[in-house]
């Protein structure tokens, strides 16, 4: 049985370090360093698990094409149970080009490729049924599955007894909380970014936020805030977790990384808090190097960075049970 089963995007990334400047129109401006890496949330996320040690795989669709192979190769590279993934003859795979700046942020182009394609039946319910968790990485741009059917992806787990976990990208055509809600009353740890959160709420602090997200039937609400660390809320209790304190690099991946370690979390047992603060280490050792994943390392190194890595302060982490 798979730990954890990551359903979602795959998509090839073309990293270009550091961006200072974008061209003008017919011009060329040169960067120190490009490279091509997996990219993706469903990728990102299964690698990081894989590197933490747990056993997890992949579902979801690449092209027939040279980046579709990359991926797949880097996927079995890491042990990674790729059984459920399907190549799209009639799209190429879907593609990233991202433009870090000096400080590590970053600048996207995206091509949705064939993660447009994939529809409900595409996915192998053996290998679903066959995991304890069921992460649905990247909803609001596969829009064969977004919605409704992701509802009903969530729904058919749990009433399998399989844990449900989602976490959400950027939706530039603007459809946040007409796409998301249905999906809500059957995610038991819902791992949006406050900004995709307050865009599906309508709210403004993660307070209100997360509580939106509970009243909505979520189980658990772990927004991350980037430099601020993260929010946790359930039922019982909150907790606002302080970032480490790390030299930032890349931060592309970030956030699916520290899906990966709150995952990681919930598979071990953890408590929320504890949780929280393996999230916020794989999170931030991601953003130490160049690539979505690179910078993930093995539990046992990221328990030793977390013993020795000192956070950021953070007057608002008072927080406990409710």
């Amino acid at each position: 049985m798979l730990d954890i089963l990551c359903l979602g995007i795959m998509v090839a990334d073309v990293v270009a370090r550091p961006v200072r400047e974008l061209p003008e129109r017919g011009r060329l401006v040169l960067a120190d360093r490009m490279e091509l890496h997996t990219g993706g949330c469903a990728v990102n996320t299964a690698i990081a698990l894989a590197k933490l040690g747990l056993s997890a795989g992949v579902i979801g669709k690449v092209g027939e094409d040279g980046f579709g192979d990359f991926i797949l190769r880097e996927l079995k590279r890491y042990g990674l149970e790729v059984n459920g993934v399907k190549r799209a003859p009639e799209a190429n795979t879907s593609a990233t080009m991202v433009l870090v700046e000096p400080d590590g942020e970053r600048r996207f182009l995206h091509y949705l490729g064939a993660n447009a394609e994939l529809v409900e039946e595409d996915l192998d319910w053996r290998l679903i049924e066959e995991s304890r968790i069921l992460h649905i990485a990247g909803s609001l741009v596969m829009p064969g599955i977004d919605g409704q059917p992701t509802a009903d992806i969530l729904r058919r787990a749990r009433e399998r007894g399989i844990i449900t976990a989602l976490d959400t990208v950027w939706d530039a055509e603007g459809r946040w909380l007409e796409l998301i809600e249905p999906c809500l009353p059957h995610i038991d740890y819902f791992l949006p970014s406050l900004e995709e959160a307050r865009m599906i709420a309508s709210r403004n602090s993660p307070s209100e936020v997360a509580q939106f997200f509970l009243d909505h039937g979520v189980g658990v609400v772990a927004l991350k805030l980037g430099e601020e660390g993260c929010y946790l809320r359930s039922p019982e209790e909150e907790w606002q977790i302080p970032a480490y304190d790390v030299t930032a690099i890349d931060t592309t991946g970030a956030g699916d990384a520290f899906v990966a370690g709150f995952l990681a979390g919930v598979v071990k047992g953890w408590d929320l808090k504890r949780t929280g603060y393996l999230a916020n280490a794989v999170g931030a050792l991601c953003v130490t190097a160049m690539g979505a994943t690179t910078g993930v390392r093995s539990f046992e190194e990221t328990l030793r960075f977390m013993e020795e890595t000192p956070t950021k302060g953070c007057s608002a982490c008072q927080t406990g049970p409710l």
